[in-house]
């Protein structure tokens, strides 16, 4: 094992993992539909605009439109790509917690603008607990998925 393992925070990595699953799931969902979007606006020329106003004609705008939408779709295609990765490691170590365990990381950590202090409400008031076995709880599901993501 390289020794860099040793200094590497776990624990705080597997929060930002799990943080981070929300947007990598809303980017393959949509990253298709965005594809397409910028794909028909290059197939489609733009028509100069007679708003009776002087303007500056450049005879490479097209051009540069096109240019600017490959790049763009590079840019989401690459997206796309770090997004599926993460979910070929992650979603595996994901379904080997159980539903207790995942309802608690959920709630601590998945949940948009929620406190802590609402989550562990939630939590108690599901399992029918104390805040601090709630806390416990917590600390074990993501030990637990912390092991599974990154070994010992």
């Amino acid at each position: 094992m390289n020794i860099v393992w040793h200094y590497l925070d776990k624990r705080a990595a597997t929060i930002d993992v799990i943080k981070d699953y929300n947007s990598m799931k809303h980017i393959i969902d949509n990253t298709d539909d965005d594809i397409a979007i910028l794909h028909d606006g290059i197939l489609s020329p733009s028509a100069p605009v007679n708003d009776g106003m002087p303007s500056v004609h450049n005879p490479k705008a097209n051009e540069n439109r096109i240019a600017y939408s490959i790049d763009k779709i590079d840019v989401l295609k690459e997206r796309l790509r770090q997004a599926i990765e993460y979910m070929n490691w992650f979603q595996p170590a994901w379904d080997e917690l159980t539903d207790d365990e995942q309802f608690v990381l959920y709630e601590f950590y998945m949940v948009e603008d929620q406190r802590r202090t609402d989550a562990v409400h939630t939590i108690c008031d599901y399992f029918k607990i104390e805040r601090s076995s709630a806390y416990n709880k917590k600390n074990r599901a993501l030990d637990r998925l912390t092991l599974l993501l990154y070994g010992k």
